[in-house]
């Protein structure tokens, strides 16, 4: 009784890997064709806002960015 126990084990733990290698296998062709037939499109970079740029479009003082950037700093090097 135990060793058909163990042979339907056996075959059941079987059948489930090449059930997942297929799967595996299927996934992996499948991302190959989407990949061939729809090539992902490249980001375009977003430009690095400069300080001078940003205060003044919002309006800040260029003390005040100083200021700021002088105590993010100190904090950091804490």
């Amino acid at each position: 009784m135990v060793l058909e126990a163990l042979k339907f084990m056996v075959l059941g733990m079987g059948i489930v890997y090449i059930f997942l290698l297929i799967l595996v296998w299927a996934i992996d062709m499948q991302a190959k064709i989407i990949a061939k037939y729809f090539p992902e499109k490249e980001a375009p970079q977003p430009q690095a806002a400069t300080p001078s740029s940003t205060t003044a479009a919002s309006g800040i003082s260029k003390k005040t960015v100083a200021a700021i950037v002088g105590a993010i700093t100190a904090h950091k090097s804490k």
